[in-house]
């Protein structure tokens, strides 16, 4: 093998990943014009515009999915509707939720919006009511009924002084509602299918409608008529108007009259000119898209055609939406596309870098379409050209020249400008009779390609020397060579480092090395056999003459280009490996799996020295980059994931992280044994860490005058520690075991802190609002447990225990006081004694340690406290000996009278209550510090 100095990889870590954010349904773009919210599932992800990135995330803790939702005008609520008819309103830039009420809908809920003010929200749901909520005052205002089926869509009118609420259900009406009186004023009828956005000028008196029956309608809300209805020959999801006092002349308006912009089933954006009902201006589609049959642009689920049409007024642009869940963004007045965001790429079937500096990677998915992205941005160009799903691509040496190859039996190849980023085909070719299942380009000088098909052949296609074009045509690739490689499907075929010699691997178990030198036919120089299953990848070392393969059958091996024998078998992976390629030239290799894994070997030592678990899915894309500092994975599972290499200065950064956090724990436990509670207050703090904060609080309370103790500590702190002590308690605060510590840390702050120096934390208002919920509950438990122990005090007042003197059968006023000593319990062993006996016993058994907050069932089972469970066992004993005892009593008292026998017979009801409720009890104290 190779005999280099370069240092082993040993680690990769994820830089960066492109994953699934829109999965279809509503998308809305903030005032500021920064963020694009959108639904995926049970989740409303936030994606910043800027750099396309995933920044917040908010998700109902019921995993239901999310059928509605809305950002108020002001960007500061995110409302969201759940199939489980929970509304919950959201801090979305903390990802925290401040409030969730019932929906009172009776069906999932379908629309929902904000009117001007932020202050009035509005629910369609699917059993064909409206409700309105102030948000403010957090109650329902309005009920509006009379609409049939799924209320789809709800608007308020721009100017909220004439308190008018418009809305569309399944009879394709325009129900405009007035909120003063709480009545549908009237009912717009225009269109004969579903209604699926509205516009208004910007002084309020016109709206324009769109339906899907191919038809806008221009109305004045004056004298709420139609003025005119203009036919746009496709169902149009979205219509916006456009601005007056903006030169858009570029798109076809001439004249100050009412103009709109429209998108819909064709895909494309087109200009209309509302008094004469003319499409003024039509967007250019490209290329192989303009030739599309008009039967095929009539198919319903085109892929191509638009779903969203929004307007982002303060910077001139237009956002639409893509049936394929793509986010396209185009700057007026010229249309020009400035940013596109793919939602969804279905399974991910191959993947390489690509550009300058290996800036974008170009992305196979199960699509006809070619997906390039730029990794800074996240920003995508979608490519058009195959006409079926794209199997496989290669790169060029260079990294600006790329092919690729699809179902629809072709070959193409692309070129990025260098400058500007653009992509474009520069040649075509189709020869194969079945679907082109792999390519690969030459290594030195982008002077050929080849391809391998299922038709069992592989063909090498010659590029021209020129590859600029001109026009629209570009050049037409035919075989200089072709032979038929195998007996069955060819899935992947590579070309040596210096262009000589070709492998190709078959679904025949074999691998076959072909030599390129001579001109014409492709001559066969080996075989190699040892696979027992389909061979998924060849590639070539970039150093030795050394050709890896990998098969369904789970291995990798090594093969010798000189007597064909088999160096090394890699086993790993649980499953087929789908690619290998060289790393650390030629020293290492990463192989790819259907069990979603990536693993990293030494060749030398033939080991897997790491592997990399990031898809759920089979990884078909696996690509290094030129700089060999770089992978990128891409995998059936949608993800695309770029990892770089860990050089050994930052992992022993990590370890050095690592041993400070073992020696800081080390010094807080100490802290703890010296009883330097403030030192190891703050350290605790300095970790971050809640609950070693939370040891430190209990170790605190633990101690002899705790209350003051703990007084002093916090207060000593710094500003910035007691704001994390602050959210710690919110956590805390939130578990029954934990909450008197929580409680008890709070009462120090609320007490000698002024509320203005608090409200002053970050985020104090929501750790305060998320404390109030969790300590009524608490205080509503000790209230029902102080209940509880009165009552039992006026039942032991009352009870007759045998042998005792006679003063204690006598009734006494109930004592109201709370117990603070320990109910006594009947020893087995002992028997009856006195009742000064049980007052002066051990009082062990009182639950001194007992969380008074838990109710009884949660203190039954926390067995892992020893008074708890003696608790539990003197009570299951006193039953059986108070059962025994009294029937002693009756045997020694036969001459007592009848009423003395009913007085035993309440006894023994009454006692049975006692050993049901006597479990929880603890010390009043307690009780009293949490309430306090």
């Amino acid at each position: 093998m190779a005999n280099t100095n370069l240092q082993f990889k040993t680690n990769y870590v994820v830089e960066s990943k492109i994953e699934p954010f829109y999965k279809g349904g509503k998308v809305q773009i903030s005032k500021d014009e920064k963020y694009i919210f959108c639904t995926c599932g049970s989740r409303v992800n936030v994606l910043e515009i800027s750099t396309g990135k995933i920044v917040h995330s908010v998700e109902h803790d019921d995993q239901e999915d999310i059928t509605s939702f809305t950002l108020s005008c002001d960007d500061e609520m995110l409302v969201t509707a759940s199939r489980a008819l929970l509304l919950k309103q959201w801090d979305w830039r903390q990802a925290q939720c401040t409030r969730s009420w019932r929906a009172i809908h009776t069906v999932p809920v379908a629309s929902m919006t904000f009117d001007s003010t932020s202050t009035l929200l509005a629910t369609g749901g699917c059993d064909g009511t409206i409700k309105l909520w102030d948000v403010v005052k957090q109650y329902c205002t309005h009920n509006l009924k009379g609409s049939s089926g799924v209320v789809h869509l709800v608007q308020f009118h721009p100017d909220i002084s004439r308190l008018q609420l418009f809305s569309s259900s399944l009879d394709c009406g325009i129900r405009l509602w007035d909120l003063r009186s709480s009545r549908c004023v009237c009912v717009l009828q225009s269109h004969y299918s579903a209604v699926t956005s509205l516009s208004f000028s910007p002084d309020g008196g016109t709206m324009v409608s769109s339906g899907r029956d191919k038809i806008c309608t221009v109305w004045d809300l004056e004298t709420r008529k139609a003025k005119r209805t203009v036919p746009v020959y496709e169902a149009v999801e979205g219509v916006v108007l456009l601005p007056e006092d903006k030169d858009l002349s570029e798109i076809g308006v001439k004249s100050k009259d009412l103009h709109f912009i429209t998108a819909g089933s064709k895909g494309v954006l087109r200009v209309w000119e509302a008094s004469t009902a003319r499409c003024v201006y039509t967007q250019t589609l490209p290329s192989p898209l303009a030739t599309v049959s008009e039967v095929e642009e009539e198919r319903d689920d085109d892929p191509r055609s638009l779903t969203f049409l929004l307007h982002l007024p303060a910077s001139s642009r237009l956002a639409t939406v893509t049936a394929e869940h793509n986010i396209v963004l185009y700057q007026l007045p010229g249309l020009t596309t400035q940013q596109q965001f793919v939602g969804y790429n279905d399974e991910v079937l191959d993947v390489k870098f690509l550009g300058k500096g290996d800036s974008h990677i170009v992305v196979a998915t199960n699509s006809c379409q070619l997906k390039v992205f730029e990794l800074l941005t996240n920003s995508c160009q979608i490519l058009y050209g195959h006409t079926d799903t794209v199997l496989s691509l290669d790169v060029f040496k260079k990294g600006f020249l790329f092919a690729s190859c699809a179902k629809d039996r072709s070959v193409r190849v692309w070129q990025m400008d260098s400058d500007s980023g653009q992509v474009h085909c520069v040649a075509q070719g189709s020869n194969h009779a079945n679907a082109v299942g792999s390519i690969t380009c030459s290594r030195m000088k982008a002077s050929f390609i080849v391809s391998g098909s299922q038709d069992c052949t592989v063909k090498v296609w010659d590029l021209p020397a020129d590859l600029s074009t001109t026009g629209p045509d570009v050049n037409q690739l035919t075989p200089r060579a072709t032979e038929k490689a195998h007996d069955k499907d060819v899935n992947s075929v590579a070309v040596s480092p210096n262009d000589k010699l070709l492998a190709s691997g078959s679904q025949d178990r074999t691998a076959k090395l072909w030599s390129l030198a001579g001109e014409g036919n492709v001559g066969l120089l080996g075989v190699f056999r040892g696979h027992r299953r389909g061979v998924w990848a060849v590639c070539f070392s970039p150093v030795d003459q050394v050709l890896a393969t990998s098969s369904a059958d789970g291995v990798t091996k090594l093969w010798s280009l000189q007597d064909f024998s088999c160096l090394k078998t890699f086993e790993g992976h649980d499953a087929s490996v789908l690619k290998v390629i060289f790393v650390s030239r030629g020293t290492q290799l990463l192989t790819s799996g259907s069990d979603g894994l990536v693993k990293l070997w030494t060749i030398k030592t033939n080991e897997c020295v790491k592997t990399l678990d990031a898809h759920q899915d089979k990884v078909w894309g696996l690509h290094v980059s030129r700089k060999d500092d770089k992978v990128v994975t891409g995998s059936a599972d949608s993800n695309i994931t770029v990892w770089v290499d860990v050089t050994e200065v930052e992992l022993a950064e990590e370890q050095a992280k690592q041993e400070d956090l073992i020696l800081k724990q080390q010094e807080l436990s100490n802290l703890l044994h010296e009883k330097k509670y403030l030192k190891a207050l703050g350290l605790a703090i300095s970790l971050d860490q809640p609950h070693t904060v939370l040891t430190v609080i209990k170790a605190i309370r633990q101690v002899e005058n705790s209350g003051e103790l703990l007084e002093k500590t916090v207060l000593k702190l710094r500003v910035d520690q007691k704001e994390s002590l602050l959210r710690y308690c919110a956590v805390w605060n939130t578990n029954a075991r934990n909450c008197q510590d929580a409680q008890a840390v709070l009462q120090v702050l609320l007490t000698h802190l002024p509320p203005e120096e608090i409200l002053q934390y970050q985020g104090a208002r929501t750790h305060l609002e998320g404390l109030i919920p969790y300590t009524e509950r608490h205080m509503q438990r000790i209230g029902n447990l102080l209940q509880a122990s009165m009552f039992l005090n006026y039942m032991w007042q009352k009870m007759r225990v045998a042998g005792a003197p006679s003063s204690m059968g006598k009734d006494e006023e109930m004592d109201t006081t709370p117990l603070a000593q320990p109910f006594f319990m009947i020893d087995k062993e002992k028997g009856m004694g006195s009742s000064d006996e049980k007052q002066d016993g051990d009082d062990s058994d009182g639950g001194q340690d007992e969380d008074p907050n838990c109710p009884v069932k949660e203190a039954e089972e926390e067995d892992d406290d020893g008074e708890v469970s003696s608790t539990k066992k003197a009570s299951a004993n006193g039953g059986r000996v108070e059962n025994g005892e009294r029937t002693k009593t009756n045997g020694n008292h036969h001459s007592e009278s009848e009423e003395s026998s009913a007085e035993e017979a309440l006894e023994e009801e009454d006692q049975t209550t006692v050993k049901v409720k006597c479990l929880p009890v603890s010390s009043t104290p307690q009780c009293q510090t949490f309430a306090s």
